[in-house]
């Protein structure tokens, strides 16, 4: 049987006037979005890509066309409850970590449970802390932010992300401001909350990091050029398996 799209894009287009010259930055967009894909989303800068993930994640309005999220069409929300669909649905990672400074790991991942009133402040305080032990950074609760690695500052704003137990993660350039190694294990982070149900959508201008995907979406100039399923697609936490070192048997 046929999965319903959760996320439908009909004609979607998104002009900007600048000056007396009107930029189309997305321009007849179609696509369907299944819950449970993991996509990357590619293309040259100003392509669209970012455009899309905005209006996706419900930062920005579409010019034209149609947004149908849950069989529901998006852009005739109203302010407040486009607010309370981003804070109850969706989580968002960004390159530049995004981190408040001066603030604990724990005070940044508390930050988006804190627009729910009915919670109480105990626990808020267990479900910052179960994403960061999620993430593996438990003990580094009460950590500054100018005190954790920019591995460790990502893997903070995906507990951030995660807090509210999203249906969709939208991430972008994940891994723009990281080494080879750190983006594995931020690729592994993904692909796990994947596995569990979340819905994946990540800007990327990495093909490497593209193939962590299961499904490449490409932009040029507004418009879907190519969306094809990942072949070979990579497994990031067999590439962290294969870098432990093989345990070697006492001599006797």
């Amino acid at each position: 049987m046929t999965q319903e799209p959760m996320i439908f894009l009909t004609d979607l287009c998104k002009n900007y006037a600048m000056g007396d010259t009107t930029v189309h930055a997305l321009q007849n967009v179609n696509c369907a979005i299944v819950k449970g894909d993991f996509i990357a989303v590619m293309g040259a800068s100003g392509s669209g890509k970012s455009t899309l993930m905005n209006i996706l994640g419900c930062l920005d309005i579409p010019s034209g066309g149609t947004y149908m999220l849950d069989g529901e069409e998006v852009q005739r929300f109203s302010q407040n409850r486009l607010a309370a669909l981003r804070n109850r649905k969706m989580g968002f990672v960004f390159q530049a970590f995004n981190l408040l400074p001066r603030t604990t790991a724990l005070e940044n991942v508390e930050l988006p449970l804190m627009y729910n009133k009915s919670i109480s402040a105990g626990y808020l305080r267990k479900k910052a802390l179960e994403a960061l032990e999620w993430v593996g950074l438990r003990e580094r609760a009460f950590h500054f932010s100018n005190q954790l690695s920019g591995g460790q500052q990502q893997r903070v704003a995906i507990a951030r992300a995660i807090v509210n137990d999203p249906v969709i993660l939208l991430a972008d350039e994940p891994t723009g401001n990281l080494d080879s190694a750190m983006s594995v294990e931020i690729m592994a982070l993904f692909q796990r909350l994947n596995r569990n149900g979340i819905t994946v959508i990540m800007v990327t201008h990495e093909p490497d990091i593209a193939q962590y995907a299961m499904r490449r979406m490409t932009f040029r100039d507004g418009r879907i050029i190519n969306d094809e399923k990942v072949l070979g697609r990579r497994s990031a936490e067999h590439e962290l398996a294969s870098r432990r070192p093989e345990s070697v048997e006492a001599q006797p």
